[in-house]
């Protein structure tokens, strides 16, 4: 439970490009680089905060997946036809304090800074030039999300080995916004533990994580907190107590979702969402009714948060 109790911070921009770029930073709103130790000297005087990147910090952080969603391949296609989703909040739950980096290409700078924020990872972001714009507006609306230091919402405790095979059944979970956690051992009072290789979970059954993570979504039933409705490639990081709720979205897709439904457990009134790109928005449609709460969220490009309080 640590990586929820820590507030969410801003993932961090390495620029190993030159101080003469010290200008296309400050209009793109950046206002804090990490950059090699041997270029700090040259960029006294530019206006941006400089700071240096300890020898060997970024070889030592673990990768992480370029996000996006993409067309499975004719050999990766299932019956159900649904995009593959390349996203990490699923290892970043599986490594509390775990420090991470992405290597991004053009286009994707934005989608990796909201996924890192949403999920809480120490991330630093090599992007493409070409992102600045998009990623200095990513991360002057995430700067402005309150900090609400919350646990995770847990509906289902996964006993991890490490393995790569249980890393394959926690990716397919968290593509069907299950609400897990990978322990040794789970806390008292979690609805569902899944140990690979009991009898009630036989590890053959692992050996299709797409199968096995509609297993565990079935054992669940009415006990999940969360579901969404009118999109398969938007994943959700719910966090909150008794009294409080944040309901983090991060939209893969690669273009807006429009109409996002959503269910939460239990009675909550939801504040306006923030939106990236558009700014506080109401919400529409609510209703509280057999046990839930609904409401659509109307527009979504790539990120938007929820707080939510609970109903007297």
């Amino acid at each position: 439970m640590i990586l929820g109790l820590l507030l969410a911070a801003l993932p961090a921009l390495y620029w190993p490009q030159p101080p003469a770029t010290a200008p296309a930073l400050t209009q793109a709103g950046i206002r804090q680089v990490l950059v090699p130790a041997e270029d700090v000297a040259g960029w006294q005087g530019t206006g941006i905060d400089v700071r240096t990147l300890p020898p060997g910090d970024l070889a030592g952080r673990e990768p992480l997946r370029v996000p996006g969603a993409r067309p499975q391949s004719p050999e990766e296609a299932s019956a159900t036809r649904r995009p593959w989703i390349d996203a990490n909040g699923w290892t970043i739950v599986r490594r509390p304090g775990g420090r991470f980096a992405y290597q991004l290409p053009a286009g994707r700078a934005a989608l990796a800074a909201a996924e890192a924020f949403a999920w809480g990872a120490d991330a630093l972001l090599a992007i493409d030039p070409a992102d600045l714009d998009p990623l200095g507006r990513m991360l002057a609306c995430l700067s402005t999300v309150p900090p609400l230091a919350l646990p995770p919402v847990v509906d289902v405790a996964v006993i991890d080995d490490g393995s790569f095979r249980t890393g394959e059944v926690l990716n397919l979970m968290a593509r069907r916004n299950l609400l897990f956690e990978a322990v040794r051992h789970p806390a008292r009072g979690t609805p569902v533990v899944v140990k690979i290789g009991s009898r009630e979970y036989p590890e053959r059954e692992a050996a299709d994580p797409e199968s096995f993570s509609l297993k565990v979504r079935g054992r669940l039933g009415g006990r999940r907190s969360l579901r969404l409705y009118g999109s398969e490639e938007v994943l959700a990081r719910l966090t909150g107590d008794s009294s409080r709720r944040r309901l983090q979205l991060v939209n893969y897709a690669g273009r807006w979702t429009e109409g996002l439904r959503i269910r939460l457990l239990g009675a909550w009134t939801p504040a306006p969402a923030l939106v990236a790109g558009r700014g506080p928005q109401p919400v529409e449609d609510y209703v509280r009714r057999d046990g839930a709460t609904e409401f659509t969220l109307p527009w979504l490009d790539t990120y938007a948060v929820v707080d939510l309080q609970a109903a007297p």
